[in-house]
């Protein structure tokens, strides 16, 4: 142990790109035994950048001579990265050449890194760790909202001690509307804006000069949205201008506290700035409707009666990604054929547990004889004496067997226990079945929906997860 490894985290979102590097130790914990990231140190933030466009798609040329840029100025070889993550958000991640900046992304910087165009509930999840984690773990009983502020969404996520517990996204952010910066003359109109123009009467288009009291007739529609997330009454979204608004619904727990609440993103800087007394710029210096929309959260009692300042804005996303995309593993993983790895987009398909019938655990199996790329099964497991091992192991062979022949992709098996080495040996017989069989163990899959497993290094492998649930 010992051994210095490189994390990267990179945010392509509506507006801007931002990239941030560090070096950390894989260390041992003296309790558990357990493999963990230590001395986590930044070595590299970069400048905002323009997100590439090339007319309605990104210009990846572009965007790959950004990439190579912030490699370089942060003396990082690709092959040398040990994981973290790349998110492709906002308004970026529906351009219709989205999925081949991740491909890009996943050329440049090989296999180590977790590279993905869309998912709201990740993005959310990674803000809050990225920005609100320890502010939360700082105050156990009190919940927290984080809510990500960007060019094209608002990713919300509600955590407690730390841990979040609810995430969702609104398609509410400052670039729907795209303007000209000295003309105040509209650029282009989201479908989402323009849904909200309909709904309060503005007759507006491109080309057409938007006033200040129309822009702040749309900011205080977003605020309303805002407000109406953070206090849980969704019946606030039923008007069809409102619910186009919602990408994934945010619903908190019933009988939850009033949350205090972070900011973060683009807008999430302006708003720190409004509240540190701070000038901000003139309506539509970006561009956009961005600090129309800080301002009008700084006016919103509700939206501003309980703030916290997190130590890390505007940039979260990349940084949570840097820190929090990469699990490691345990040390008694099951992997009897490393060279398999790497192994992406790994379909979690069904979250078992000793108390499964034989139907659930033969549903799982057809499941994953189905995928044509293999699975991932999730295991719940309390009791880890080898009896309580061996008979789950021994069930999952017998589904296995039931199902038919075996097919050659790779069935993962993830627990957050540490019993890696005994479930695989239990499942294969010690060999006897001819499954391709990996046990990952002392990971939390955080109800995730797809898994990416890297190479190992140092008797540790990395392990991400991505498709987070709300």
């Amino acid at each position: 142990m010992g051994a210095q490894v490189a994390l990267l985290g990179l945010d392509f979102g509506s507006t801007t790109s931002c990239a941030v590097a560090a070096s950390a130790t894989l260390t041992r914990a003296a309790g558990s035994g357990r493999v963990e990231l230590g001395a986590l140190e930044e070595r590299y933030r970069s400048e905002m950048a323009l997100t590439p466009l090339a007319g309605d798609a990104l210009d990846l040329d572009a965007a790959a001579a950004l990439l190579d840029r912030w490699l370089a100025e942060a003396g990082v070889e690709p092959g040398a990265l040990f994981g973290g993550g790349a998110i492709i958000t906002g308004l970026a991640a529906r351009r219709r050449n989205a999925d081949g900046l991740a491909a890009l992304i996943r050329a440049r910087v090989g296999e180590a890194l977790l590279a993905v165009a869309e998912d709201p509930c990740l993005e959310s999840w990674v803000a809050f760790m990225g920005s609100a984690a320890p502010l939360s773990r700082a105050r156990p009983g009190e919940p927290l909202i984080n809510l990500d502020i960007g060019g094209g969404t608002t990713n919300l996520a509600l955590g407690l001690a730390g841990e979040v517990l609810r995430t969702g996204c609104l398609l509410v952010g400052a670039r729907h509307v795209a303007l000209d910066p000295r003309s105040r003359r509209i650029v282009s109109l989201s479908p989402e804006a323009q849904a909200a123009f309909d709904h309060l009467g503005i007759r507006r288009g491109p080309g057409d000069a938007l006033s200040q009291a129309e822009a702040e007739a749309v900011v205080a529609f977003h605020v309303e949205l805002l407000e109406a997330a953070i206090a849980g009454r969704a019946e606030a979204f039923a008007a069809p201008a409102a619910a186009r608004h919602v990408q994934v619904p945010f619903a908190l727990p019933e009988g939850t506290a009033a949350p205090t609440l972070t900011f973060s993103g683009g807008v999430g800087e302006l708003i720190y700035a409004g509240l540190a007394g701070r000038p901000l710029p003139e309506p539509a210096h970006h561009g956009d409707l961005g600090v129309d929309l800080a301002r009008a959260i700084l006016a919103s009692p509700r939206l501003c009666a309980r703030v916290a300042t997190p130590a890390s804005m505007g940039r979260a996303t990349a940084y949570g990604l840097l820190r929090h995309a990469t699990q490691l593993s345990g040390a008694t993983l099951f992997l009897p054929r490393p060279e398999r790895l790497p192994l992406r987009d790994l379909p979690i398909l069904a979250r078992l547990s000793p108390a499964s019938a034989d139907a659930e655990l033969d549903h799982a199996v057809d499941l994953f004889r189905r995928s044509p790329r293999g699975g991932c099964l999730e295991i719940a497991l309390d009791d880890v004496s080898a009896p309580a091992v061996r008979l789950l192991g021994g069930r999952l062979a017998g589904a296995l067997r039931r199902a038919g022949p075996i097919p050659e992709h790779p069935l993962v098996l993830l627990t957050a226990q540490n019993a890696g080495k005994a479930l695989g040996g239990y499942v294969t017989g010690w060999g006897a079945l001819p499954v391709d069989l990996l046990v990952i163990d002392e990971v939390q899959a955080r109800g995730a929906r797809f898994v990416q497993l890297g190479r190992m290094r140092d008797q540790v492998l990395p392990v991400s997860f991505y498709g987070m649930t709300p």
